[in-house]
């Protein structure tokens, strides 16, 4: 754990939150700043940065965490879906430097939902440029 950290004075108990579910590795609790009604949190207890920094294991385990509230949203809360969020970077939006995956249920009904898109999905990019993006990052990861 990080002293400067508020994602891991949360985990502790130091720092307020109000707690979704808690398990061995992961916990998860309310953002304070919901996209829409229901939109929380799954951190994992230990400290790791961001998605680059997080220990496979724990990845995995805040992944099933993030899919079990995700499934109580849309059973209890009634969501039409839900967005997973991880922002991995200040310039990608990462505000708090503990790996969190935001659950964010999503509604048709927009007195729920306040989260708009910053982008249009469904425009179709460059197909000349994907590729070439695309191959690069395969002989990268290979």
């Amino acid at each position: 754990m990080s002293d400067q950290c508020v994602f891991c004075g949360i985990v502790a108990g130091n720092v307020p939150s109000v707690k979704v579910a808690e398990d061995d590795t992961t916990y998860a609790f309310m953002d304070i700043n919901p996209g829409s009604d229901g939109h929380l949190l799954v951190v994992p207890k230990r400290h790791s940065r961001d998605l680059l920094d997080i220990q496979a294991d724990d990845l995995a385990a805040v992944t099933l965490t993030a899919q079990r509230v995700a499934k109580a949203a849309v059973k209890e809360l009634g969501a039409d879906g839900v967005n997973l969020l991880n922002c991995c970077g200040a310039d990608a939006w990462q505000t708090v430097f503990h790996f969190h995956l935001h659950v964010i249920p999503r509604y048709v009904d927009k007195t729920k939902d306040r989260l708009v898109l910053p982008w249009q999905p469904g425009i179709r990019g460059d197909m000349d440029a994907i590729a070439a993006l695309g191959n690069r990052l395969s002989a990268a990861v290979n």
